[in-house]
């Protein structure tokens, strides 16, 4: 046996069988970790099994092949012992396996739209440098949804889902706690109709927490099944970049009001979603400040913004990216109490989203819009804003239904390198809206965004054996 590991080989999971071969190998927490992309097989090996792999392909024979032991320096007998294993992986269909996805490439899976992005205000009272939104105004004037634009896009989402049961609805903005009346009477009205209409409305918000009061507290932890708390963590570095319109500070103003409303939530879901930038490359101490201010549902996204802005993530800055996402990955994993979850290390190896979701991600653009407070409807909220994308308006009726061809048929083997990427059935192609605003085409992965995911992968990974590890005792 290699290192630590209880058996010699722990298959954590593997399902679906069927013509592209790809493993990936890596090393995380200490584990030799093998990741067989199709089948979703992960496995930890010793140091024996783990080099194996570099010396044998998808064709495995029954009896290990004579020259593997002159390439190994491990005793013959323990070389025998894990290709054996190996082979017994390879014929479970957990090694190996074919690519069962690939014939579908030609497919355009046209869903009905079921969830939506209502950007209540085109406004917001914070002037954040990194914001996508151009600090809430998306570029163009500052306004606000109007009651009868929320109800519209109620009625659209209702006509538009087919025979959908549940259906999603996201208060966004700028800042969505600006356009309150709004929000209520949307909600208000549609549960006054869901019934009628064999829907079951499940709500969510996104707020930076500046205009939060007990009242409105009290009305989102009764009617939003999830909601997005907006904190980049220390207060030096929160307010470094995230300022009111006069400049100052937002720590002191949130902190409390999102202490308060997480405390009174019970067991319903939200995240508190922080942005790091290159200010903050230390951005473990960003989550670990966060859990200790008694949040437990946390996450710390990397800015993606133009590259020649002070802030911006660049190529260079990636190892030092992979080494914090390390650090974090060891403190979660050493944790005992004080326990937290982190979005991006959270991965489901018992289930797992469904073969469409796996294949296209988001639905963007498909299954999913986003609606401005003048009613025009865009592919997602940060599409909103760019004319081409534009697929029509709830007032005039109209809908492109040639934009939502276009993302039904957009997937991991329509865009570029991800056929060959070990990480596709994970991230699902990543974000369309940032390959065609940092690439130039939503089939052209954005590199930087791409790279990063890879690593969190990796931890997600780890974290998950090492808990089924832990488990098992």
């Amino acid at each position: 046996m290699g290192g630590n590991f209880p058996p010699k080989i722990f298959d954590l999971y593997s399902i679906l069988k069927g013509i592209f071969v790809m493993i990936h190998k890596f090393k995380q927490l200490g584990y030799n970790i093998v990741l067989d992309v199709n089948s979703n097989g992960v496995h930890l090996l010793d140091d024996c099994a783990y080099d194996i792999l570099d010396h044998i392909d998808e064709k495995m024979a029954e009896e290990c092949p004579s020259e593997l032991i002159s390439k190994l320096s491990y005793p013959e007998d323990d070389i025998r012992e894990s290709y054996a294993e190996l082979y017994q992986l390879y014929k479970d269909g957990a090694l190996f396996t074919e690519d069962d996805y690939e014939r579908y490439t030609g497919t355009k899976v046209k869903s009905p739209v079921k969830s939506m992005c209502l950007n209540v205000s085109h406004d917001c009272n914070l002037r954040c440098e990194y914001c996508f939104a151009e600090t809430g105004d998306f570029g163009g004037d500052r306004c606000i949804m109007s009651p009868e634009t929320g109800k519209k896009a109620i009625d659209f989402l209702i006509k538009n889902s087919a025979d959908r049961v549940n259906l999603e609805l996201d208060f966004f903005g700028g800042e969505p706690l600006m356009a309150w009346d709004t929000v209520v009477q949307t909600v208000d009205y549609a549960r006054s109709i869901e019934k009628q209409h064999g829907k079951n409305f499940r709500f969510t918000i996104t707020t930076n927490g500046m205009l939060l009061t007990d009242d409105k507290i009290e009305y989102i932890n009764r009617e939003m099944s999830n909601c997005v708390l907006s904190l980049d963590g220390r207060k030096e570095v929160t307010d470094r970049i995230r300022k009111t319109v006069n400049g100052k500070g937002c720590y002191d103003i949130i902190v409390p009001r999102f202490q308060k409303l997480v405390e009174n939530r019970g067991d319903k879901d939200y995240y508190v979603r922080a942005t790091f930038t290159k200010y903050n490359l230390d951005f473990t101490d960003d989550v670990l400040h966060m859990r200790d201010l008694g949040f437990e549902q946390l996450s710390a996204e990397p800015v993606v913004t133009d590259l020649k802005m002070p802030y911006a993530i660049t190529e260079a800055d990636l190892p030092r990216v992979f080494s914090e996402y390390d650090r974090l990955c060891e403190v979660m994993s050493e944790r005992t109490e004080n326990k937290f979850n982190f979005f991006h290390f959270m991965v489901d190896l018992n289930q797992g989203p469904c073969a469409i979701k796996r294949l296209r991600g988001c639905g963007c653009g498909n299954d999913y819009v986003a609606v401005t407070p003048n009613g025009d409807i865009f592919p997602c909220h940060q599409f909103v804003g760019i004319d081409e994308w534009k697929m029509g308006n709830l007032y005039d009726g109209t809908f492109n239904n040639d934009i939502k061809d276009t993302f039904a048929g957009t997937h991991v083997y329509s865009k570029q390198g991800c056929r060959d990427c070990w990480a596709k059935f994970f991230c699902s192609g990543g974000c369309n809206a940032n390959s065609f605003i940092y690439e130039g085409d939503i089939n052209k992965p954005h590199k930087l965004s791409c790279e990063m995911q890879k690593k969190r992968l990796e931890c997600a990974l780890a974290l998950a054996a090492d808990r089924a590890v832990k488990e098992q005792g």
